[in-house]
C-alpha cells in the first residue's frame, strides 16, 4: 500500500511517499480503508523532532482518519466491514490502510461525511476532554479561547456552545474573526490587548480560558479569570512554554489545569468511547461540524504540515487518501 513515512526530523521536506506492506488484522484491532487523514499540530512538532511521543524512524505519520472497515480482527465486536468509521491512534494514518484499536475506532453519523468527519477525532475529543472532563464545564458558564480559528481552537468553540457556554474567541486577523463569528462564537477580540477587551465585556473574569497558545498570552489570560476560574493548559503553539508564579493561584483563588488527552488515553483507553457518547447528539444534529480550511492529495503530506506551520490555517486541514469514492454523503456537507 501507499503510505507517507517520515525518514528524518528535518522538517515536513522529510516527509515521503513510499510502499510498505498492509498492516494485519491483528487480535482486537480494525482495519480501516483511509479516506481522509487529518493534519495536527503535534504532527508538524514530530517533523522536527520536538514532540514528547517521537517513534522510531522511519514511519508512517498520522494519528487521526476517516474511512470505511476493511476488517475486523479477532475479538472485536460492534464494527462489520463497509461500516463507516473514524480511528484514532498514535501513528499510521497518512496510508491507504490502517490498523486502529478497536477501543479508538468510532462510528459515523449518517449525516457527517467521511471528510468533515476526518476533521473531528483528536480536536473534538481533545476539546470535549478540556472542557467537560478537565475545566467541568456547565452550561452558562464563559468560557475564553485563544486561537479560536484553527483547528483545535474551532472545535473549543464548536463544543463550548454545544454544551450551552458563551464564547469569547481570541484571533489575530479579521479573516479569523470571520471564522469564528460564523462558528456562533458570541464575542470576537483580537490577540493584542485581548486582556482590555475581555475585561469589558466581562468585568469580573471568566469560568474558563481554554489555551493551546501558551507564550505571553499566558499572565494576562490568568487575569481574566473570576474568582474560581480555571486555564486550560492545551499546547505552547506559540513556542514558549510559560511559568505561573503560585502567589497568584493563592491570592486570586484560580487554578491552572493541564490538559493532556493523550496522555489520559494511555492509561484509560475506554475513554474514547464514552467521550464520543457525549458528543453524539450533538454530533448527529450537526452543532459539531469542522471547518475545512484545506484538502491535499496524499503525496503533499509535506506541504500540509507547511500549512498548518504557517500560522494561517482556518479550521482543518486533510489529506485526500481515497476520498471521492468512499465519500457516499459528501454532497450533503
Amino acid at each position: 500500500m501507499k503510505a507517507v513515512q517520515l525518514n528524518a526530523t528535518d522538517g515536513p521536506s522529510a516527509l515521503g511517499l513510499v510502499d510498505v506492506e498492509a498492516p494485519a488484522a491483528e487480535p482486537g484491532t480494525v482495519l480501516i480503508d483511509v479516506a481522509y487523514a487529518g493534519v495536527t499540530f503535534p504532527e508538524l512538532l514530530q517533523s522536527r523532532g520536538q514532540y514528547q511521543m517521537q517513534p522510531p524512524l522511519p514511519y508512517t505519520m498520522g494519528s487521526e482518519v476517516a474511512g470505511t472497515v476493511r476488517e475486523v480482527g479477532e475479538g472485536v465486536t460492534g464494527f462489520a466491514v463497509g461500516d463507516r468509521v473514524l480511528g484514532v491512534a498514535g501513528t499510521g494514518g497518512y496510508a491507504e490502510i490502517m490498523a486502529v484499536p478497536a477501543a479508538s475506532v468510532l462510528p459515523l453519523p449518517e449525516t457527517v461525511s467521511l471528510k468533515a468527519g476526518a476533521g473531528m477525532p483528536m480536536n473534538l475529543l481533545t476539546a470535549d476532554f478540556a472542557l467537560r472532563v478537565r475545566g467541568n464545564l456547565e452550561a452558562g458558564q464563559s468560557v475564553l479561547i485563544h486561537g479560536a480559528a484553527g483547528g483545535l481552537g474551532s472545535a473549543l468553540v464548536q463544543v463550548a456552545l454545544a454544551y450551552g457556554a458563551e464564547v469569547i474567541a481570541v484571533v489575530s486577523t479579521e479573516e479569523k474573526a470571520e471564522t469564528v463569528t460564523n462558528l456562533g462564537a458570541q464575542h470576537v477580540v483580537f490577540a493584542d490587548g485581548f486582556k482590555t477587551k475581555v475585561k469589558e465585556i466581562y468585568p469580573h473574569g471568566v469560568d474558563l480560558v481554554a489555551d493551546p497558545v501558551g507564550g505571553y498570552r499566558f499572565t494576562d489570560s490568568l487575569r481574566c479569570l473570576t474568582t474560581f476560574g480555571t486555564l486550560l493548559v492545551l499546547g505552547f503553539t506559540a513556542g514558549q512554554i510559560p511559568e505561573v508564579k503560585v502567589n497568584r493561584l493563592l491570592l486570586n483563588n484560580i487554578s491552572v489545569a493541564g490538559v493532556g488527552w493523550g496522555a489520559a488515553l494511555a492509561g484509560w483507553p475506554e475513554m474514547v468511547a464514552q467521550q464520543w457518547e457525549s458528543l453524539w447528539p450533538h454530533l448527529s444534529a450537526g452543532i459539531l461540524n469542522p471547518s475545512i480550511h484545506a484538502v491535499l492529495p496524499m503525496q503533499e503530506a509535506g506541504k500540509a504540515l507547511e500549512v498548518i506551520d504557517s500560522r494561517s490555517v482556518r479550521g482543518k486541514v486533510l489529506l485526500d487518501v481515497n476520498g471521492d469514492e468512499n465519500d457516499p454523503v459528501a454532497s450533503a456537507r
